[in-house]
């Protein structure tokens, strides 16, 4: 209360200086007698006819900051009484009624039962295609498109329900994969042509035939292939690594005679059979 009197004062004052004296300092017409016949245009008379306003608004500045100062403490006291309102309001706690005793004699739920297995779609029996002798073919024809509309392929025929679970979506576990036997190229016991390096050496000699257009145009070189000695002596996987320029067919009789040759003493590891990659030149030339 007593700030805004104050504050009433001090404006009471401001208004009786302004309008009781007869030439006010903030009035233009002091400024117009002090520059009578004096160059106007002159920035000190731009100054002077601005100085009321600026005395008027520095006046009124000067109030306000006065009034904030005097008011600080009742704000500050208002402010602080607002906040241990709320402090007292966030603080209250309700008295929770305590749980009842647990009984231990009492016997636990029954465990929840399992859902019964989906219905399964029916299945009719679809055999793999399988190269066999002719006398151990089974006369079973594969099923028909239009049996296999509303069923499954499985590995026997079974009824089941026709809106049931696809057989192939469920989970059997995991896929056994088989691994692929590792082929060696180094072992301790390297495969051999039976009879040794010289009864390969006559084999070659004795069996190679020499392509006529080659021989017509005097082609010759080596080829060199490279095939894998399975563990029971059997050829495999024959590929050529470099061939003789112009001449195809000298590659084509290379891996002719390969395929030829009869079982090889297999290669070993550990004292066991492998497989083992084994690299062969041979020499394509014409006899003079």
């Amino acid at each position: 209360m007593i700030l805004f009197i104050v504050i009433l004062i001090l404006i009471a004052f401001i208004l009786v200086d302004v309008f009781t004296t007869k030439v006010s300092l903030y009035d233009k017409l002091w400024t117009d007698n002090v520059f009578a016949g004096k160059n106007k245009n002159y920035g000190a008379y731009y100054l002077r006819s601005l100085g009321g306003k600026h005395v008027m608004r520095g006046t009124l500045i000067s109030v306000i900051l006065f009034s904030v100062g005097l008011g600080a403490p009742i704000i500050a006291k208002y402010l602080g009484n607002f906040a241990d309102g709320m402090k007292d309001k966030v603080t209250e706690v309700t008295t929770l009624e305590a749980p009842p005793p647990i009984d231990k004699t009492e016997p636990p739920p029954p465990p929840p039962e399992a859902p019964p297995p989906p219905p399964l779609k029916s299945t009719v029996k679809f055999v793999a295609p399988e190269i066999v002798k002719d006398e151990e073919v089974k006369d079973e024809p594969p099923p028909t498109v239009e049996e296999l509309k509303d069923v499954d392929v499985g590995k026997k025929t079974e009824e089941g329900d026709p809106g049931g679970v696809d057989n192939s979506l469920i989970d059997e576990g995991p896929a056994v994969i088989e691994e692929t036997p590792q082929i060696f190229t180094i072992v301790e016991q390297m495969p051999e042509f039976p009879g040794g390096e010289e009864s390969l050496i006559k084999f070659i000699q004795s069996n190679f035939r020499y392509p006529a257009m080659e021989r017509e145009n005097n082609i010759q070189g080596t080829v060199y292939l490279t095939f894998v000695v399975r563990p029971d002596g059997e050829i495999a996987d024959i590929k050529v690594m470099r061939g003789v320029a112009g001449g195809p067919n000298l590659e084509k009789e290379a891996i002719r005679l390969v395929k030829a040759m009869p079982k090889w003493k297999a290669g070993k590891q550990n004292g066991k059979q492998v497989s083992v990659q084994f690299n062969l030149p041979v020499k394509c030339q014409l006899k003079g």
